[in-house]
């Protein structure tokens, strides 16, 4: 865990709001808790720039921390507490020698919590309590991953109070991973979680889930001319876990077959010379998205090698093959028992219409609704996002930048 100064975060051009920001935090701390906040934590939110649905069949991934986070004002406590009011939720409060995982709690802020707590007592680590107020500008339900977030903002709290900042970054995100999974009862990857933990723009490779391979890639986004837009087309996320959910498991169907668990225990070609039988066996559509796996872990390895390069032009031409293949194999841009409502596919075709040739698109995150990805020439981008808030509303269209760190403690001087 690094300790860092609020320019370094944010940079210059930014530092008169998030000083603000961070004020207005420990303002409202102090009115909560009638005492100041003795130290200040941050985690950002992600994108994912490759891999899309990859990593729970433990393929490889592109993705990155972003420049929209979570902060929050913090003191430690000696009572065995962690108490914690986020902004527009109620207050949290729970135990930190209770880490029982509790059915009534899960899917709720108090699990995350929990959860992070047990995970770090379950790994030897020192736990203790704090009262914290936090605020958010990861947007929920974006893709950028806020649950991820705030799980690495617990760790990164927790790290830094009483454990020295000793604990990995990558353990932080292994130890939300277990607490999304096992106390908030969601079966996630652990992409979301390594990109908010370790920040900057990473490739992971997950062919070993206990030691996945992460890697920085060297480029700076803010040469290339071109503006990381995510597009928020408002559609809802209800009803749609078994869309969700379905994925994971298709594709391991294929990989069954064959007597394997999951789909990089084989590879492309024995898909494709045994592809009469098994379409008769899993269906077509599970072939198709195991299909888009083998090609996605491929195009992994071409976005980075790519930008290593300096070949923008050839990492772009990768993120529209990306999202061609997410839209006709594996097939995440719609609801199949929903056809009325398509905004991603609205988007997409917006996008490309906007860009004429330019830059690329793609849907980002799990799919079905929710937002794309764009990354537009900075020649065209209010034209881009004007067009963007007028169908989907005012201020659909956010432009962001990767962030150079994850989970951090912040040196905050107002």
């Amino acid at each position: 865990m690094k300790t860092l100064s609020m320019g370094k975060i944010y940079g210059a051009e930014d530092m008169e709001r998030q000083l603000a920001r961070y004020s207005a935090a420990a303002a409202e701390f102090e009115k909560l808790y009638s005492e100041k906040p003795a130290f200040f934590f941050s985690a950002p939110g992600r994108t994912e720039v490759g891999g899309n649905h990859t990593d729970h069949n433990l393929g490889c991934v592109l993705a990155g921390g972003v420049s929209l986070d979570i902060i929050a004002a913090v003191v430690p406590t000696v009572d065995g507490k962690i108490t914690i009011k986020s902004e527009g939720f109620p207050v949290d409060t729970i135990e930190v020698e209770d880490t029982e995982v509790k059915e009534n709690e899960k899917n709720t802020s108090a699990s995350l919590i929990r959860g992070m707590v047990g995970g770090f007592k379950k790994n030897g680590h020192k736990v203790g309590g704090f009262k914290a107020y936090s605020t958010s500008e990861v947007l929920q339900g974006s893709g950028l991953s806020s649950s991820a977030a705030y799980e690495v903002l617990i760790g990164t709290i927790l790290n830094g109070l009483y454990n020295n900042g000793e604990v990995s970054d990558v353990e932080v995100a292994k130890l939300a991973q277990y607490a999304e999974n096992v106390y908030f009862g969601k079966p996630s990857g652990l992409m979301d979680q390594m990109a908010s933990s370790v920040g900057g723009l990473i490739t992971i490779d997950f062919a070993d889930k206990d030691e996945p391979v992460i890697n920085k890639v060297d480029f700076d986004f803010a040469s290339s001319g071109h503006k990381l837009c995510i597009i928020d087309t408002k559609g809802s996320h209800a009803d749609l876990t078994p869309e969700y959910a379905a994925i994971p498991p298709e594709m391991k169907s294929v990989a069954e077959h064959f007597g394997k668990t999951v789909l990089r225990e084989i590879d492309r070609d024995m898909v494709m010379e045994n592809i009469a039988v098994l379409r008769k066996e899993c269906g077509d559509r599970a072939v198709l998205r195991a299909l888009h796996f083998f090609d996605e872990n491929e195009r992994v390895a071409g976005q980075s090698a790519a930008l290593e390069k300096g070949d923008f032009a050839r990492f772009l031409e990768l993120i529209t093959e990306s999202g061609q293949s997410s839209l006709a194999y594996l097939q995440n841009i719609f609801a199949a028992v929903n056809v009325r409502e398509q905004g991603l596919t609205v988007a997409l075709y917006l996008a490309k219409k906007l860009l004429d040739g330019e830059g690329a698109c793609r849907v980002h995150g799990g799919g079905f609704a929710g937002t794309i990805q764009a990354f537009v020439p900075e020649s065209k981008l209010e034209t881009f996002r004007a067009e963007m808030d007028r169908v989907f509303g005012e201020g659909s269209c956010h432009v962001l930048s990767i962030r150079n760190c994850g989970g951090t403690k912040v040196l905050f001087e107002a």
